[in-house]
C-alpha cells in the first residue's frame, strides 16, 4: 500500500544549527582509544556496560552518534577519563548485541582473528592460500581460540578489516560475527557492519602496534562460548536486503530477468578471456562477455538502495524479523529497476576503464585489457541496452505498478545517464587540455555530475515504485548531491593514503591526470611561484620520477592546507545531507538516509592507511583473497 507523506521542504543552502543538531561534529579520535590499564578496571567498566545495554532500545541498531553519546554518559557516571571512549564503545556495542549473537547458532557465526596475535619473532606459521597455517606450537593464543571455535562449529577467518567480512555475510555464509581486533579496525567495523544491523561482538586488543599484541583471553573464550539461545530477531537489519541485492546478479537470476538470446551455455566460475570465447558464434561473444562481467564483483550498493527505499515505504518488513521471507516477495518490477541501475553502472565502468587506462577491475584484468578497446566499448554499449531491456522489457502482471511509474523511473535513469556522461566528459576534457587551471567550484560541479546521479536514481526508483514521488523529488536531489560530493572528496583524501579499498598506490589521481578538488584548492591558495611549480608537476611531460613527483605535490598541498580544507568541506556537505535526513518521513526512510550517510561517508579514523595485511578465508568456503577494487 502506498504511503503519501507530507511534502518535504529542503534547500541547498547552509543548514540551520537546529537542522543538524541531532548529529555530532566529526573529529579526530586517535586520543580517545586508550585501553583501561588493569584487568580489574576493565571488568568493572564491562559490567557497567552490560547494565546500560540491558536498558537500551533493541528495535534498531544504534547509530555511531548514539553509541558515542551513551558511552560518554557511562564514562561520566563512573568518573572515568574521556580517553577510554573508543574502548567503551566497543564493549557497550558488544553487550548490546550479545542476545542477538546468542540467537544465531554457532555454525552460522564467523570468528574473526587478527594475524598480529602471533609472535612476530620465531613464529613457524606461514600464510598460504588456505590462510595462516598455525603449527600449534603453544607460543600464542591463536591455536587455542581457533580450536575452540571450530569445535563449536564456527567458521574462522584470519584477517584485518571489514570488506572481506561484509562479502562473507552478504554471501549468506554467516549471520553473526565475533572476534578480536584493535580499536582502529573495530572503529571501521562499526561503520560497515554494526550499522547494517549485523549482530557482532568483539574483544579489543590491549595494544594496536600490530606486533606481538595481547588480549584478555578469558573474555575471548567466554565470547566464543556464547551459548545458542533460540530467539526471534529483535533489532532491525539491512542484511536481508543487501543479500537480495547481491543475489540479483547471480547468473541464474540474470538469465531469469533477461534471458540470453545468443549464448545459452551457463557462465563459468573462471575468468572469461579471448581463448574461452574463441569457439563461440561471433555474434554470441558480446552477449557472453557482457553477462559474465555483469555477474562479477561489485558492492551492489545501488540496487540495495533501490530495494531498501522501496521497503522503507511499503511497511519496512525487509529489515524485521521476517526480513528474509519479505525480501523473497519483492515484486519483479522493483527487482528489474534495481538491476537496471547496476547494469548501467557496470557499462560506465567498462568505458571508464578505457578512458582512465585502468588495468584491473574486481581483481581481474579489465575488459579492454582482455579483449581490446573496440570490443570493450561495444560491450559497454551492449550493457546500456541490457539495462533498458531490464527496465522496460516484459511487462509484469502487477497492478501496483502503472505505466506512468515505469516512465518516471525511465526518465530519471536517462537523466542520470546524461549527467554522469557530462561529468565524465568534463573530466576528460580537462585531462586532455593544455590549460590545467581549475577552480574549486568547477571541481565540485564535476563531482556532483559524476557521483550524485547514481544515488539519486537509486533512491528515486525505489520510492517512485512504492508511492507518489512528488513530495520527495527535491529532498532526493539535495541529499544525493551533497552525499555524492562529500563521498568524492573523501575519495580524493583516501587517494593520498594509498587506501587499499580504493586505489592501492597513493596519489593515483595526480599520476592519472584527473581534476580534483585538492588540486583546485591548492591552485587557488598558493602564491604564483608555488602555483607554477604545481602546474609543472601535474604536466604529462614532468621529468621527475613518480615518487619524487608525488612527494613534491604532497609538500605543496600541505603548504596550501588543502587536506584540512577538504575535510571541512566534507563536514559541510555531510551537514547538508543530514539536514535533509532530519526532515524526511516516514521514520524507516529517514533511518535509511542516515545509514547511507554513516556508511558512504566513513572516515579513515587515523588519517593514515597502513599497508594492507594479507587477508585469507579459511573455513571450507571457496578461497577468497579480499583485494577490493573500485566499485
Amino acid at each position: 500500500m502506498s504511503i503519501a507523506p507530507p511534502a518535504v521542504a529542503v534547500s541547498d543552502a547552509e543548514p540551520s544549527p537546529e537542522g543538524s543538531a541531532t548529529r555530532r561534529r566529526r573529529r579526530a579520535t586517535s586520543h580517545l582509544k586508550l585501553v583501561p590499564p588493569t584487568l580489574g578496571l576493565r571488568e568493572q567498566i564491562r559490567q557497567r556496560c552490560a547494565q546500560v545495554a540491558a536498558g537500551l532500545d533493541r528495535s534498531k541498531p544504534m547509530t555511531k552518534d548514539e553509541l558515542e553519546a551513551t558511552s560518554r554518559d557511562l564514562l561520566s557516571s563512573m568518573e572515568m577519563p574521556e580517553g577510554y571512549l573508543g574502548w567503551v564503545m566497543v564493549v557497550l556495542s558488544s553487550e548490546f548485541w550479545r542476545d542477538a549473537v546468542a540467537a544465531v547458532p554457532p555454525e552460522r557465526r564467523l570468528f574473526l582473528l587478527p594475524h598480529c596475535l602471533k609472535h612476530a619473532q620465531g613464529c613457524p606459521a606461514e600464510y598460504d592460500q588456505f590462510g595462516m597455517n598455525c603449527k600449534q606450537c603453544g607460543a600464542c593464543s591463536i591455536a587455542d581460540f581457533r580450536g575452540t571455535a571450530e569445535e563449536m562449529g564456527y567458521r574462522v577467518l584470519v584477517a584485518e578489516g571489514s570488506p572481506v567480512v561484509m562479502k562473507i555475510i552478504i554471501g549468506g555464509y554467516v549471520d553473526a560475527v565475533v572476534g578480536v581486533a584493535c580499536l582502529n579496525v573495530l572503529e571501521k567495523a562499526i561503520d560497515k557492519i554494526l550499522l547494517a544491523g549485523i549482530p557482532c561482538m568483539a574483544v579489543p586488543l590491549l595494544s594496536d602496534d600490530c606486533r606481538n599484541t595481547k588480549v584478555d583471553e578469558a573474555w575471548v573464550d567466554q565470547m566464543v562460548r556464547t551459548p545458542h539461545v533460540a530467539a526471534r530477531q529483535e533489532t532491525r537489519s539491512y542484511i536481508h536486503l543487501m543479500r537480495t541485492a547481491a543475489e540479483l546478479f547471480d547468473p541464474d537470476s540474470i538469465d531469469s530477468f533477461a534471458p540470453r538470446v545468443r549464448d545459452k551455455a551457463p557462465l563459468q566460475a573462471t575468468a572469461v578471456d579471448a581463448e574461452s570465447i574463441a569457439n563461440l558464434d561471433p555474434i554470441a561473444a558480446t552477449e557472453h562477455i557482457a553477462y559474465d562481467f555483469l555477474a562479477r564483483g561489485g558492492k551492489h550498493s545501488r540496487p540495495f538502495i533501490t530495494l531498501a527505499a522501496y521497503d522503507a515505504l511499503t511497511g519496512d518488513l525487509g529489515t524485521g524479523a521476517d526480513g528474509a521471507e519479505t525480501c523473497l516477495r519483492i515484486p519483479p518490477t522493483v527487482r528489474r529497476a534495481a538491476m537496471s541501475i547496476e547494469t548501467f553502472h557496470k557499462a560506465s565502468l567498462v568505458h571508464d576503464d578505457i578512458e582512465d587506462n585502468d588495468a584491473f577491475r574486481y581483481g581481474q584484468p579489465s575488459v579492454h585489457c582482455r579483449f581490446g578497446n573496440a570490443t570493450a566499448i561495444n560491450v559497454g554499449d551492449y550493457l546500456i541496452g541490457l539495462g533498458y531491456r531490464l527496465l522496460s522489457g516484459r511487462i509484469d502482471n502487477d497492478r501496483r505498478f502503472d505505466p506512468q511509474m515505469r516512465i518516471d523511473v525511465l526518465d530519471c535513469l536517462a537523466n542520470a545517464h546524461l549527467r554522469l556522461s557530462e561529468g565524465q566528459g568534463a573530466e576528460l576534457m580537462w585531462r586532455d587540455s593544455r590549460d590545467k587551471s581549475l577552480k574549486p567550484l568547477d571541481a565540485l560541479k564535476i563531482y556532483a555530475l559524476k557521483t550524485s546521479p547514481a544515488f539519486e536514481a537509486a533512491l528515486f526508483s525505489g520510492i517512485r515504485l512504492a508511492t507518489d514521488i512528488t513530495p520527495y523529488v527535491e529532498a532526493i536531489r539535495v541529499f544525493s548531491r551533497n552525499l555524492g560530493v562529500a563521498f568524492q572528496i573523501l575519495n580524493d583524501l583516501d587517494d593520498w593514503n594509498g587506501d587499499s579499498a580504493n586505489k592501492v598506490a597513493a596519489a593515483g589521481d595526480v599520476l592519472g591526470g584527473r581534476p580534483t578538488l585538492l588540486l583546485a584548492l591548492a591552485l587557488e591558495t598558493l602564491d604564483a611561484t608555488d602555483r607554477d611549480e604545481l602546474m609543472s608537476l601535474i604536466s604529462t611531460d614532468c621529468p621527475l620520477e613518480d615518487s619524487h613527483r608525488i612527494a613534491a605535490v604532497r609538500r605543496l598541498y600541505q603548504k596550501a592546507e588543502v587536506f584540512e580544507t577538504a575535510r571541512r568541506l566534507v563536514d559541510k556537505h555531510q551537514d547538508r545531507a543530514e539536514a535533509v535526513a532530519d526532515s524526511i518521513t516516514p521514520e524507516p526512510l529517514r533511518r535509511l538516509f542516515y545509514f547511507l550517510i554513516d556508511t558512504v561517508l566513513q572516515r579513515n579514523p587515523s588519517g593514515e592507511t597502513a599497508a594492507p595485511a594479507p587477508q585469507f578465508v579459511s573455513f571450507g568456503l571457496p578461497i577468497t583473497q579480499a583485494a577490493e577494487s573500485r566499485d
